[in-house]
């Protein structure tokens, strides 16, 4: 990475963080920080993943994207971006799944052996979410009441597995995966070592992220900055694909319930240096507000004041 993609941190959680702990302050001061200047860093944390089981788990997936179209077309969802999708107009250059934290179809019963690692790594990085959200929590010293809101935010969960065909030869698509900010709280993603991964900084410059091997990417999405007051950033990125391997990725999306009420803390407004950003909005409400415009600024249309 170049200089300016150093400036994306890359944070290490112990095995052995205990909340409360002076360590768990310290990092949790670090945690808002970057999430305010970036809107997303680099997490190791070998306790989610296993030494090998990123590895097994990227092994499994290409043996799903390769079964016959007609076998993964029946992987479907009447929510948006749950389904099996290879034409999806933001995803222009790859096939995904979308599997939601709901008791699983019976039409997924052909890849069972990778929903059960699915599963049982899924509902980790979940709990890093969690962890993560209540680091930002303590890092603005708010009241223990909130944690309500954050739990709230973290509960429901969409795994998107996500497979990038290579480029024609020589070619580069810079948008293999168009520019967008995620409609989660959190988002937690992982690959191949296929590098592809771009941040918007505020500067308005694009930079790669690269995932550390057994590491993550963390990004803010829209639901955490609209409870933030904005005090947090929602990083737009992207996906630009070259050379001549495909690249697999796995993220996990933390967002709240349809009907969850998000809602800015009153300690985080103040009417002259920092206004209310936000009025009270219904998450359901909003997600299907994006789904139907698909429009760049949908939070602030949506929700702004």
């Amino acid at each position: 990475m170049g200089s300016d993609s150093e400036k994306i941190p890359c944070l290490q959680f112990s095995g052995d963080f205990k909340e409360g702990s002076e360590e768990w302050k310290k990092m949790s001061k670090k945690v808002r920080e970057v999430c305010e200047r970036h809107g997303c860093f680099m997490l190791i944390n070998d306790m989610v993943l296993p030494k090998g089981l990123r590895d097994d788990m990227i092994v499994c997936m290409k043996e799903l994207f390769d079964l016959p179209e007609e076998t993964k077309r029946k992987h479907v969802s009447p929510k948006p971006y749950r389904s099996y999708n290879c034409d999806c107009s933001l995803v222009t250059m790859c096939q995904s799944f979308g599997i939601d934290d709901a008791p699983f179809s019976p039409s997924v019963h052909a890849f069972s052996n990778l929903i059960e690692t699915l599963k049982s790594t899924s509902s980790k990085m979940q709990e890093l979410s969690f962890m993560i959200l209540k680091m930002i929590l303590e890092g603005y010293c708010l009241p223990k009441q909130y944690t309500w809101d954050i739990e709230e935010m973290n509960s429901s969960c969409n795994l998107r597995l996500i497979k990038y065909r290579v480029p024609e030869s020589g070619q580069v698509c810079e948008n293999a995966l168009l520019p967008h900010t995620d409609k989660s709280a959190l988002t937690i993603l992982c690959e191949n070592e296929v590098q592809g991964l771009q941040v918007l900084t505020k500067t308005n410059k694009w930079i790669p992220i690269k995932i550390p091997h057994q590491g993550f990417v963390v990004l803010v999405g829209d639901i955490l900055q609209a409870w933030s007051n904005r005090s947090i950033h929602a990083a737009t990125h992207r996906v630009m694909m070259k050379g001549e391997k495909e690249r697999y990725s796995f993220a996990l999306f933390s967002v709240p319930k349809e009907e969850a009420k998000i809602e800015v803390p009153h300690e985080l407004v103040e009417d002259k240096m920092h206004p209310l950003r936000y009025k009270p909005f219904n998450y359901g409400d909003y997600f299907n507000y994006y789904v139907s415009t698909l429009k760049e600024n949908a939070l602030d249309l949506f929700a702004g004041v």
